[in-house]
């Protein structure tokens, strides 16, 4: 092909397209849109963004080329008809044409239109002709007719039985367009049984973005693949230790690396026990519970053989056991690698809420690995608010409603977690303080409220994609002050206040019918309640019953349409945060009837307990808790200083035993003054009818952060306590060797990792 006819060709982008002019009107380009590889057959032929003479207008930037086009190509091959080359797999010849196959394919083009396209006759200076039939040796016809299928309609059937030959086929001629489809199929149906063999197909077939894919989705999902998982066991040692020295795998527990390092040894112990040192640098050893390390690890035969391993035995010992940390005069402490923590890959954000006697506009991130609350410089511009409702889609929250203190919301805001940038959407048609808020197959409900006169049963959908709220049947109840979930496809309100009475009664609300209908009552009446849907049930935790804050939680089995109580939890609370992480149930913050808390403590549904994790660092209720997982930026919102997490606890510690000195010698001081106003805080509601005993005048407290055999009245606004009394002081100082033992052990054993994790292993 000479100079000038390679002037009047167009270059496809993405697969070497060059199609003669002439043929360009002949293929209907019109508005029908077609799915395909992201870009359309048009695109390629109208050589968008390439050097070329041709200017299209700004119509004509993401032109599409017609279903009937396309199918009217594919009934002339397959009809035999204005082809002009054969492409050969075996005994099977496919007849085609070359301006379809060169305008998907660098491979075709070279073919039929480079070096390879005349072949000589009769020597040096012989005649030639053109080369019109490819021989493909090593694919199954079957494949090549999904590669020519693809090559005309854009589209090819791809499953798992075909997708590893197809896309090697489709890589080998230079098909750009299918291979992405072929890795599309992959990453999408990444299980933990088949996650391990993609990631190493696509490491041998050179395939960088599928193989990161495949190896984050095995990160993440670390304790089902360890459990399910068959390819892992076949990886070598250096793979295997880049798995599990990973700070990005995600587990709750150390013990399950272990016990993966010993299936893998398993498989093969002479050859691998060699490596058991090495693997053992790759675990978090000082995180795994006492009981593992000393029973199945430091006792194990692999350990045990083994010189090298020795002392790290002996630095995980000193470690978990060593109480020189606890001396005042000694030097900063840094995490060692043995207790450094891994990354999550979910975060907690907290958004919002009632403090001091106003509303907050705050954000708190938790990072689970580090046991940490990190405050986050992305408030609201315009202003904060309370009772709130909030929905994750993405990477973006959505704040539906709320309360200021002076004005009810009807606005709703998004923050965009990745830009990190604040942005109004549309109004809904109601202003809804005390909102239950949820989301839905990508839709967000707004369900009851209080519009600063009336209880509401409405209910509104918000669609992101066109940006308008819409009216949807409402409830049978009147919820203001409820909490919504969504499990397996319905969406479930619970509890809430009328205008009378706090609620007991919950119902569902089905999109396929359109229909809200009810369930049995929970236990407790509930206002102020939270609920989250977790292992295909509805757990109903907190709230208010009228008289008291609850620290009751109970469960909803689908099933047998019944409730069954949980565990309590340590602290009572009302509007407060509920969010899942870590396979865990948290609650965060929230009223106790007395003062706004910041305490988090977290469910374990498997031992039915509840443990308690670092406080925020603000007191706070009526605020909203969501999780976002897989950010791209979540070293934004993770605990930074992570080399000093041994540090900080240290220095936590040193001052709860110098707090617990002073108390424990009658004198509770100044440090007791702190840990009052700290826990005692202005609560206002936003009406005065609901949870009444909320709008707290100024008056007499009392706290009792010291314990139950010390409950000295405080006055809020004083600074001073009143004296102890005397007999406290002298049971304090009867019980004071065996409290000293007491909190010696509970030093230790709080010295490192997190607390839920420590309350855990003890």
């Amino acid at each position: 092909m000479n100079h000038n006819q390679n002037e009047n060709h167009i270059h496809g982008v993405n697969e070497g397209l060059s199609l003669p002019l002439t043929l360009v009107p002949s293929l209907s380009i019109d508005t029908m849109e077609l799915e395909a590889d992201g870009n359309s057959l048009a695109d390629e032929l109208l050589g968008v963004g390439l050097h070329s003479n041709i200017k299209a207008s700004p119509k004509s930037l993401a032109p599409t080329v017609s279903d009937n086009a396309l199918n009217t190509l594919n009934e002339l091959r397959e009809a035999n008809l204005l082809c002009d080359a054969q492409i050969s797999v075996g005994e099977q010849a496919f007849n085609v044409h070359r301006a379809i196959m060169c305008s998907c394919s660098s491979y075709f083009r070279a073919q039929f239109t480079g070096f390879n396209a005349v072949s000589s006759v009769c020597g040096t200076g012989g005649t030639g002709k053109e080369n019109r039939v490819i021989h493909i040796p090593g694919i199954s016809a079957s494949i090549m007719n999904g590669v020519i299928q693809y090559a005309y309609l854009r589209q090819t059937n791809i499953n798992d039985e075909n997708v590893h030959e197809l896309l090697i086929c489709a890589d080998y001629v230079g098909m750009v367009g299918l291979v992405k489809q072929c890795k599309d199929y992959l990453s999408h149906t990444l299980t933990p049984e088949n996650c391990v063999s993609i990631m190493g197909f696509a490491r041998f077939r050179f395939l960088e973005d599928l193989y990161q894919k495949a190896r984050n989705y095995t990160l993440r999902y670390f304790t089902e693949v360890a459990a399910r998982n068959t390819d892992i066991m076949d990886m070598n040692v250096k793979d295997f230790y880049s798995i599990i020295s990973d700070d990005e795998l995600n587990t709750r527990e150390e013990d399950y690396v272990w016990k993966l390092c010993v299936k893998w040894i398993d498989r093969d112990p002479e050859i691998r026990k060699q490596h058991v040192a090495h693997l053992m640098t790759g675990l978090r050893l000082g995180l795994m519970t006492p009981k593992c390390f000393m029973e199945e690890v430091k006792e194990h035969p692999y350990v045990i053989q083994c010189e090298a391993a020795k002392p790290l035995i002996v630095d995980t010992f000193k470690f978990l056991y060593d109480l020189d940390f606890l001396e005042s005069q000694a030097d900063e402490l840094t995490t060692p690698p043995l207790a450094m923590p891994r990354l999550p890959h979910e975060v907690i954000f907290a958004i919002g809420g009632w403090s001091g006697g106003t509303s907050k506009g705050c954000i708190e991130t938790y990072d689970t690995r580090a046991d940490r609350w990190v405050n986050i410089n992305a408030e609201d511009p315009a202003g904060p608010r309370a009772y709130h409702g909030t929905a994750v889609l993405g990477f973006k929250i959505y704040s539906i409603g709320g309360y200021d203190g002076v004005e009810y919301f009807n606005t709703c805001r998004v923050f965009d977690a990745v830009k990190k940038i604040w942005s109004e959407i549309a109004p809904m048609h109601c202003r809804r303080c005390y909102v239950s808020v949820t989301e839905l197959d990508g839709m967000i409900y707004a369900i009851g409220g209080y519009d600063g006169h009336n209880r509401l049963n409405t209910v509104e959908r918000y669609n992101p994609k066109t940006n308008q709220w819409t009216i949807i049947p409402p409830m049978n109840m009147q919820r203001s002050d409820a909490s919504a979930c969504t499990l397996q496809g319905r969406i479930y309100a619970t509890g809430g206040f009328n205008g009378q009475e706090c609620l007991d009664s919950a119902e569902y609300y089905d999109p396929n019918t359109n229909v809200w209908t009810r369930i049995v009552n929970m236990n407790h009446r509930r206002s102020g309640v939270s609920c989250v849907a977790f292992r295909g049930h509805l757990y109903v935790i907190g709230g208010f019953n009228g008289t008291a804050r609850l620290s009751t939680g109970e469960r909803f089995d689908l099933e047998s349409q019944t409730w069954h109580f949980i565990r309590e939890m340590n602290h009572s609370r009302s509007n407060f945060g509920l969010e899942i992480i870590d396979d865990m149930i948290f609650a965060i913050g929230g009223f106790n009837g007395v003062s706004t808390i910041s305490h988090t403590e977290c469910y374990v549904p498997e031992s039915d307990e509840w443990m308690e994790a670092t406080d925020m660092n603000i007191v706070r209720s009526a605020l909203s808790a969501n999780n976002v997982a897989g950010l791209p930026n979540k070293r934004d919102y993770i605990h930074k200083e992570r080399d000093r997490l041994m540090e900080e606890r240290r220095q936590r510690l040193m001052a709860t035993a110098l707090a617990r000195d002073d108390i424990g010698h009658g004198s509770p001081g100044n440090s007791l003054v702190e840990t009052s106003d700290v826990a005692i805080d202005d609560y206002e509601s936003p009406n005065d009818d609901e949870d009444a005993d909320e709008q707290r005048p100024q008056q007499d407290f009392i706290a009792n952060p010291a314990g139950p055999d010390l409950t000295p009245a405080v006055v809020h606004g004083l600074g001073h306590p009143q004296p102890a009394v005397p007999h406290l002081n002298r049971l304090l100082e009867e019980r004071d060797i065996e409290n000293n033992r007491r909190f010696r052990v509970q030093l230790r054993n709080q010295r490192y990792g997190s607390h839920h994790e420590i309350r855990r292993r003890t």
